[in-house]
């Protein structure tokens, strides 16, 4: 048997439920209308009897019936008239009992009229009949939600969000309305725990951020003979702790900020993620053994990737001995040594690298770069801007760097973009001396153009390689206007 009241399963000789504590009427509930009825039929019933009565006329007065006897016959005909009415009434109970429209039209008008305990009987009458209707049980927790009965208003969202048979929007509908409850409680691990169980990807892409999800490792666990950089991700916003020697990661764990390098040795890597609502993921784990047999390949600070700011390329292992190319080639001998960071370059850029041992190239790192400046300034308008200075100075009288008739000149060529102690990002540019013949050397003379404002400067290094800026400005000389003002004068 079922609570009228909210639905629960209870032992069938019961009087009061033990899920709400409701009290169970073993006779219905008082219904106005069914009594109206009754009492009509009988009214009616009455009646006809009476004017079956009046209108008959007996023949002859061939012998008197005593007055005791026509009570008794008229007494039998109203216990069958209220018997009929009786069975009239049951059978009616009965079709309503057993209507799913009837209780569902009910339990709406006595909403209306904020009798919450009988629209519950109706609901849950309702859904004895159609216990898959998902809709009802959104009305009925409805109808407990304005009883302020938060429990069982929580249950039955609960079990809508694990119906199978509840559509995408009706479980969109059912989640939103049972995060709302525990985020106004804070209760944010409980949101975690109830969006994993769901295992809908919608559901948990739209709140992402009340997830921990457990990270992920970007190699599987195993046996390695290189060099392997082990990168951790974790969806949502919050940190990654791990440890490295099997221990259980915490919030005072080392926080990932960059790809793990296992290099030779074994590994038992444990990480967990922390969202910013404080909520714990459960823990990963993965046992790593690492034996380099070979050369490995150069450890690349700078991953492949799209950037839009100056950055330097750096090789962070053993720097001997390693070679790098920016055509695409394998690095060899004859390619360039590697020597401290490379400027990345603007526009596209594809790096190779390789250490080479006795004539053995090892493996290679590749890396391929997008660097894009936020910024109209152009690295040609930065030699312009350097040629129209020198042209001020006098250095050079046109704009090709001619100086005299020799046909020797100065160019002013872009090397680099950096960012210079800290203070901005610059076009580097060089001086160099192309003679007639055309060789090219550089002068020395490097200087500095601010990549969004255009400022110059020129650029020094002192004995420590410090870099220091001293700004340029070009001074154009102002016309005399004296013999103007005489002849005005005149006049």
């Amino acid at each position: 048997m079922k609570c009228p009241n909210c639905g629960a399963e209870m032992a069938d000789e019961t009087l009061y439920c033990e899920h709400c504590g409701e009290d169970i009427h073993i006779v219905p509930d008082f219904d106005p209308e069914l009594e109206q009825d009754m009492e009509r039929t009988i009214s009616g019933m009455l009646e006809d009897i009476d004017e079956q009565g009046e209108r008959k006329e007996p023949e002859e007065p061939e012998e008197q019936v005593p007055s005791g006897r026509r009570n008794f016959w008229k007494l039998c005909a109203v216990c069958v008239a209220i018997l009929a009415v009786a069975v009239a009434a049951c059978i009616l109970f009965i079709y309503h009992y057993n209507s799913f429209e009837w209780q569902v039209e009910r339990g709406q008008e006595y909403v209306e009229r904020q009798r919450y305990d009988k629209a519950i009987g109706c609901y849950s009458r309702a859904l004895e009949l159609d216990e898959n209707n998902i809709e009802l049980k959104f009305s009925l927790a409805e109808v407990y939600f304005l009883k302020n009965n938060k429990i069982e208003y929580e249950y039955l969202l609960r079990e809508i969000a694990r119906d199978p048979n509840a559509s995408g929007e009706q479980l969109e509908r059912a989640y939103g309305k049972l995060i709302a409850i525990y985020s106004a409680r804070e209760d944010y691990q409980t949101i975690n725990d109830l969006l994993l169980a769901s295992e809908n990807e919608n559901l948990i892409s739209t709140y992402q951020k009340y997830l921990a999800r457990q990270p992920e490792f970007s190699i599987k666990p195993g046996y390695y003979t290189t060099i392997q950089p082990l990168k951790l991700s974790a969806s949502g916003s919050g940190k990654i702790y791990y440890t490295l020697d099997g221990s259980e990661p915490s919030a005072e764990s080392t926080p990932y900020t960059a790809p793990i390098i296992l290099e030779d040795g074994d590994y038992i890597v444990k990480a967990l993620f922390i969202n910013d609502n404080g909520i714990v993921s459960e823990t990963i784990s993965g046992e790593f053994h690492v034996e380099i047999d070979e050369i490995p390949a150069p450890e690349v600070n700078l991953f492949s990737g799209d950037y839009n700011f100056p950055m330097d390329i750096e090789v962070l292992s053993d720097t001997e001995e390693v070679y790098y190319t920016t055509d695409g080639s394998t690095p060899t001998y004859s390619s360039q040594v590697y020597s401290g960071p490379i400027p990345l370059p603007l526009g596209r850029s594809d790096f190779k690298f390789a250490k080479i041992e006795n004539g053995i190239t090892g493996n290679v790192t590749e890396r391929s770069y997008q660097l894009t400046m936020n910024t109209d300034f152009t690295p040609q308008q930065a030699e312009s801007s350097i040629m129209e200075y020198a042209m001020s100075i006098g250095k050079v009288y046109d704009a090709d760097g001619h100086f005299d008739e020799s046909g020797d000149r100065y160019q002013y060529q872009y090397q680099y973009v950096r960012n210079i102690n800290r203070i901005d990002d610059f076009y580097v540019l060089s001086e160099i001396y192309c003679g007639a013949d055309g060789s090219l050397t550089k002068t020395g003379n490097d200087f500095a153009v601010n990549a969004y404002t255009g400022a110059m400067f020129k650029l020094q290094r002192d004995r420590y390689d410090r870099l220091s800026l001293t700004e340029i400005v070009i001074e154009y000389p102002i016309a005399d206007d004296s013999e103007d003002d005489d002849s005005e004068d005149e006049e």
